[in-house]
Formats: structure tokens, sequence, C-alpha cells
């Protein structure tokens, strides 16, 4: 354990060349009379490492002092293969920096260590597109990369619906999205979120901008999808559903949180186990297909045209088995 923090001590200030006992502290967890005795162990290991004094002060390395990877557990080592992610760097334009720098780590690795890429690549593959898409990266992906890289800004002509608009845009950042890329920039005062393969032209401007403080992108990300997606579910039906359909609703919602909202919303169960409660739906047209995967375990009550829907096609399943509703099978 303490080796394991020995070496994250030092790799701390190769990073960031000075750092406070306190903030040391704060990163490795621990006590800062815990930092001055690593401290101390690494002089006596032979670790250049030097304190300066006063109120700028703080720890770092001498003389460009760097450490080889040598380190890193087996665990760590093929942990660190798992997340160079080779189809989305290639998109971006980097599979070779990627490729260079996993030579560079592997040269860097003990002997025992240097199976780790190829024990992991026979193990674990990601693929990232969903099915039935095109593997081939939009357009303008690389363009736009460019441009985040550089904090730079572009002229972007964009499809929007059945027509095109142009936007000056401060490239902040690319997401990758279920197989499909999406650029976050400033548009004005404005935090906007583009779809690449809609975009229809790039214009580099030569001007660069100043990145907002703090801004988090994938905080951002995770806001705005969030709120996407409770957009998206404006409506609500009200159901009675069976304990069977409850469970099986986990798997037809729109959301986890569509589902998680009509478990909250339950009342109380009658003398079946069946409740009453509210679901939140994008639109009664999409409801239909979804409560019909229900079956027999849903019944709406509200409102009375998706609840017209579902009893039409109870009725036309009934007749294409040529059941009489009145006298149903046993």
């Amino acid at each position: 354990m303490r080796a394991s923090r020995l070496i994250s001590l030092v790799l701390l200030l190769q990073s960031r060349e000075t750092m406070t006992a306190a903030e040391l502290s704060r990163e490795l967890e621990v006590s800062e009379r815990t930092v001055y005795r690593d401290v101390l162990a690494l002089s006596a290991a032979g670790v250049p490492v030097y304190a300066d004094r006063g109120r700028a002060g703080g720890y770092r390395l001498l003389g460009g002092y760097r450490t080889r990877l040598t380190g890193l557990t087996r665990d760590e080592a093929e942990a660190l293969f798992l997340t160079g992610l080779p189809g989305p760097a290639g998109d971006l334009g980097l599979a070779d920096a990627v490729a260079s720098a996993e030579l560079k780590v592997l040269a860097a690795l003990p002997p025992s260590l240097r199976d780790a890429p190829a024990r992991t690549g026979q193990r674990f593959h990601l693929d990232v597109p969903g099915w039935f898409r095109e593997s081939a990266p939009p357009r303008w992906l690389t363009e736009l990369a460019r441009a985040v890289w550089r904090d730079g800004v572009v002229a972007l002509r964009y499809r929007r619906g059945d027509r095109e608009v142009t936007r000056r845009v401060e490239a902040y950042g690319l997401v990758l999205k279920s197989g499909t890329w999406y650029l976050v920039g400033r548009v004005g005062d404005t935090m906007r979120t583009y779809r690449v393969d809609r975009v229809r032209d790039v214009v580099a401007d030569p001007a660069t901008f100043t990145r907002e403080d703090g801004f988090d992108l994938g905080g951002y990300w995770r806001e705005q999808a969030e709120a996407f997606l409770r957009e998206m579910l404006a409506a609500r039906i009200t159901v009675r559903v069976s304990p069977a359909g409850l469970r099986r609703l986990r798997f037809l919602a729109d959301t986890p949180f569509a589902y998680e909202e009509a478990v909250a919303a339950a009342g109380t169960p009658d003398g079946q186990g069946w409740v009453v409660t509210r679901l939140p739906v994008e639109s009664v047209e999409v409801a239909y297909p979804q409560l019909l995967g229900l079956g027999p375990e849903v019944e709406v009550l509200d409102p009375p045209q998706l609840r017209a829907l579902l009893a039409d096609a109870a009725a036309r399943t009934a007749a294409r088995y040529g059941v009489d509703p009145d006298h149903p099978p046993r």
C-alpha cells in the first residue's frame, strides 16, 4: 500500500511540477504528517524531492527527474491498454498518436508485464457504434477535432430539419454517444449541441477563444442528456398494471427514470396486486406499441384515445385467433 502511494506521489510531482503538502494529502487521501514521512522516504531512496520554502512553496522534483513505469501492477498495466479506444481515436485522426503512445508505455514496462496489451486484446473488445449504423466517421469530424484541440472557432453550416443554418461556434468538445458524434460549443452566450453527421460544411476561423473556467464537458453532457429525455417524455398516461406487468415495464419504458417515476407513483395494490400509476411517455403513438408488449398485464385508464387503441388491438387479436370475447377458452 505504501509503495503504491510513494509511486503516486512521484507521478503527481512529475505531472504538476510543484505541490504543497496539503495538496498532496488531499490527492493521496492521507494526512500531511504522512506526506512528510513519504517525502523523507523518497529522499532516502535517492529520489530528488526538494522543498521550496515560503508562501508559494511546495515540493518538486529536481533536474527534470522522471521515473519509469516500474511501479505498475499487472492489473494496472492491463487496464491501461483498455483505455486506448482505437476506433474513436482513429475517427479523430489520432490513431498514429495512440499507437506511438502505447509503444512508449510498452517500452517502459518491465519484461514481466509486456504481455499486457496482448492479454487485454484477447479478452476485451469495444465496438462503439450501435447496430445497423454506418461505421465510417462523419465527414467533418477530423476538422472539428482540430478546432477543439486548439480552442478554435468555426463557421458551421448545419442541417436543421429541412433547412440549413450557419453558426459561428466556439468548439468546446466532442462527445461520442451510442456511435454518434456530437459537437458541444458556445454560440453567443449559450452552450449548444450539434450532431456531427448533420454538419454540411466547416470553415476554420483563425480566432481562438478563452474557455469558461471550470467547464466540465462530462457534467454538461449528463445534464443535457437528462434534460432532453425529460423534455421528450412530457406526456403522462394512467395505467392499471399487474405485478408481472410492472416488472416487465422496466424493459419497455423509454428510460430508466420513466420506469422509476412509474414505480414511485404507484398506488396501493388491490386484492390481486394490481396498482394504478402514471407513466411518462413521448406520445400516445409511441406508448401504444410499448404497452402492446405488456399484453393482458396492463389496462389503460387515461387518455381515452390510447385506451381505445389497446381495446381495438385486443379485439382484433381475439378475432384473429377465433376467440369469442364473451366465452374465452379456459
